[in-house]
């Protein structure tokens, strides 16, 4: 019976857990300007996949995209190379740090954060 109510209890506590699926609205600012970012996501079990739509690109495909309790990471590829993401999200926050593909030489993480468009 014990065995039961736990098991009971973890299935409510993983259903109640947030999730990041759905539209998330963010500004990243960089040396070049102020950039609008609106993700598109999906999560299934630890696989994420979505969309990053406008910007110059049009919309870009997630890849690699993970999911681990509260963190997340995905890539996108541009005209310039790899962006790497990488963050924790909340029922309405996304915080990420954003890197470039080739370690960024000098160029530190940029921070985007984001809220879950209602």
């Amino acid at each position: 019976m014990r065995k039961l109510l736990f098991l009971m209890m973890a299935v409510a506590l993983a259903a109640s857990a947030a999730d990041v699926s759905g539209t998330w609205k963010g500004t990243v600012e960089t040396p070049g300007g102020s950039f609008e970012n609106t993700f598109v996501l999906k999560a299934e079990g630890t696989k994420l996949t979505g969309t990053l739509q406008g910007g110059p690109g049009g919309e870009m495909k997630i890849e690699e995209g993970k999911v681990d309790g509260d963190k997340v990471s995905f890539a996108i590829t541009m005209e310039f190379g790899k962006l790497n993401y990488a963050g924790t999200f909340s029922a309405d926050d996304l915080k990420l740090k954003v890197s470039f593909g080739d370690g960024g030489g000098d160029r530190p993480p940029l921070e985007l954060n984001c809220k879950r468009a209602k």
